[in-house]
């Protein structure tokens, strides 16, 4: 995939950013690669985030930072332009050794933060990512490790969504739009991973779960997606679409 093919929006974002970042601090920005749905080819429009990884020749300065995100987001607040700073050295070397770094969500800029800091990170810029800036990802000799990144899918099911579910049966949380299309296609895409051995898309996760589940939770799997891509409501009850929802994840969660 080549920058030019992933939509105006995307680059004139990253054209917008790295012009910036070069005004603000030359030289910082030696990379710009972008991950997560850009990268695995399911960004939507209005939905997805532009998920960035920007390699750098030095220690970034937090100032410095917060004036280049704090100018591009006065070119439009959305999409969202997240990601991280690193070396190349941090991205030969497993992210679970590394101390927190500079990183931006939703605008806000962290120092020390872990945020997208991690193997899946890792992983998909490693087996998909997008090279706006520096040298192809082939080159950058990205650190990976399926295993322990299989280990970690697991213990997040376990974890991070078994509870979220819980949570979601009481919450209002549960009976939104947003919950439902979080709540199932986040599982089906940790299940549909562990399948495949490879980061899957939100979109393939929703074929795969209606492949492999009982055809009982087709309905909330189409809601669930219909949300994300578009098209008319499945549902007219938000309580009886938490209850497929909540009846789905448990199941998915099962194994």
């Amino acid at each position: 995939m080549v920058i030019n093919s992933l939509g105006q929006a995307v680059v004139s974002a990253c054209a917008t950013y790295l012009e910036i970042a070069d005004r603000h601090a030359p030289g910082l920005v030696e990379g710009l690669y972008l991950q997560g749905s850009i990268a695995l080819g399911d960004y939507r429009a209005g939905v997805s985030d532009i998920d960035f990884v920007a390699v750098t020749s030095s220690t970034p300065d937090p100032g410095r930072v917060r004036a280049i995100h704090e100018q591009l987001r006065r070119h439009g607040r959305k999409p969202f332009f997240d990601g991280l700073y690193v070396s190349r050295d941090e991205l030969r070397s497993d992210p679970a050794t590394l101390p927190g770094g500079i990183a931006v969500h939703e605008w806000r800029v962290k120092t020390a933060s872990p945020f997208e800091r991690n193997l899946v990170t890792w992983h998909v810029l490693a087996q998909a990512g997008v090279a706006v800036r520096g040298p192809a990802v082939g080159q950058l000799d990205i650190y990976t490790d399926w295993q322990a990144l299989a280990q970690a899918t697991r213990h997040n099911l376990d974890e991070f969504w078994a509870p979220w579910a819980t949570r979601a049966a009481r919450s209002p949380a549960g009976l939104t739009a947003w919950g439902t299309t979080w709540g199932v296609l986040g599982v089906a895409r940790l299940r549909h991973t562990l399948a495949a051995a490879r980061i899957t898309t939100k979109t393939e996760a929703a074929a795969y779960a209606t492949a492999t589940y009982d055809q009982r939770w087709h309905r909330i799997i189409q809601e669930a997606l219909r949300i994300r891509v578009g098209g008319p409501p499945v549902y007219r009850n938000p309580l009886r679409r938490r209850a497929d929802m909540l009846g789905f994840m448990r199941e998915a969660l099962r194994g």
